[in-house]
């Protein structure tokens, strides 16, 4: 039986997307959850999958076309018997080492599939960038000729939609920054003290994200019109905090969003980020995993960075930026210590919010981080 396969939706406000590339054939065995192809739209990069086995019949859409949502862009024949993957149940009983090695092949197959996608996604721009570092070499070399050259290659559907985005924020809303810093020692002594038996109980690890999150809806709750944002001629305010969490890709940056963090737990959270992290760069966000979103995170830090000042994801109003841990020397008790250290960034929109309120909730944050103990006993 001939199963089409079609271009999935893509969310509210989108209408188009690119066929970045196909990672299989017309002829090509597939199995159940096989990645097929790959497509890209203004806000998100996806992989569509195969919901059922048999041969690629045929492929109507190539690479680089501009497909729709609900758009036929191959045909799976599922009359054809393929090699299907090994059950759990018989995973289960082989030997621990037989299981590894049963299951490795198919993620390699996976990773290599990702790898090749991503690849011929950025094929030209890695191109100009060896082409860049070979004409550097050559510049140095006073025996080489330097040819000044320049290539334009055309920016990724996503690129253009976070560059549009950003000029958007900055032309729409009055941002302004407040900083302050916190001393991480509290929240590492107790990282330090549970993070095995954390791991050991929830599968993940005990992060800094978790504790920035805890904190963040805190402080929101002293200062709602954090929260909140601007509609129109109203203001929306919510009485849950869906946090988007800045995630960096290969292909750009996106916000996915942990639905309801107030009410989710220490390991909801990292858990949670985890799996929206493995799905944002191996390109299989939802279009329903980037909506909404009323206040975000950007964690600059793990890339060295020890201040910055965060751009808005509009139309939220704020945005915590963190940065790299520092060992500074601060007074404590009247006596000079060296302690971890931590600037802080919160943009805002001065429409909506007052610096009073943003530097009242920034203030909050830094108390929830040194003092964790009081707050989460609501002390």
């Amino acid at each position: 039986m001939d199963i089409e396969i079609k271009v999935p939706s893509l969310g509210e406000s989108e209408s188009e997307a690119t066929l970045v590339s196909w990672l299989k054939s017309e002829g090509d065995e597939v199995l159940v959850d096989d990645v097929l192809a790959e497509i890209e739209s203004d806000k998100i990069t996806m992989e569509i999958t195969a919901f059922e086995a048999g041969i690629l019949k045929s492929i109507l859409k190539e690479a680089d076309s501009m497909v729709e949502p609900g758009e036929v862009i191959a045909v799976l024949d599922t009359s054809v018997q393929v090699s299907a993957k090994p059950t759990e149940k018989e995973v289960e009983k082989t030997p621990v080492k037989q299981a590894k090695a049963a299951t490795k092949p198919v993620a390699k197959e996976a990773v290599a599939k990702l790898a090749v996608t991503k690849e011929q996604a950025q094929q030209k721009a890695k191109a100009v960038v060896e082409k860049v570092k070979e004409q550097s070499v050559m510049s140095v070399d006073d025996t080489a000729v330097h040819e000044r050259t320049m290539e334009r290659v055309p920016m990724s559907r996503l690129r253009k939609r976070i560059a549009t985005r950003l000029k958007e924020a900055q032309n729409t809303a009055a941002i302004l920054t407040t900083f302050n810093e916190v001393n991480m020692q509290y929240v590492m002594d107790i990282r330090n003290h549970h993070k095995d038996a954390f791991m050991d109980k929830y599968g993940a690890k005990l992060g800094f994200m978790s504790f920035f999150v805890k904190a963040c809806v805190y402080a929101a709750s002293k200062y709602p019109a954090i929260n909140a944002y601007i509609d129109g001629d109203d203001v929306l305010y919510h009485n849950y905090m869906d946090v988007g969490v800045a995630i960096s890709t290969e292909n750009g940056l996106v916000v996915p969003v942990l639905r309801d963090a107030g009410l989710m737990s220490f390991a909801e959270i990292e858990q949670g980020i985890v799996d929206l992290a493995t799905k944002a760069r191996q390109g299989g966000l939802m279009p329903d995993d980037l909506k909404g979103g009323t206040f975000s995170i950007t964690n600059g830090g793990v890339f060295g960075s020890m201040l910055s000042t965060p751009i808005l994801n509009t139309p939220q109003s704020a945005i915590l930026g963190m940065h790299t841990i520092q060992k500074r020397v601060i007074v404590e008790n009247d006596q000079m210590v060296i302690r971890p250290m931590m600037y802080l960034a919160l943009s805002y929109d001065h429409r909506l919010i007052d610096g009073k309120e943003a530097v009242g909730f920034l203030v909050a944050v830094k108390e929830a981080l040194e003092g964790f103990g009081g707050i989460l006993l609501d002390v």
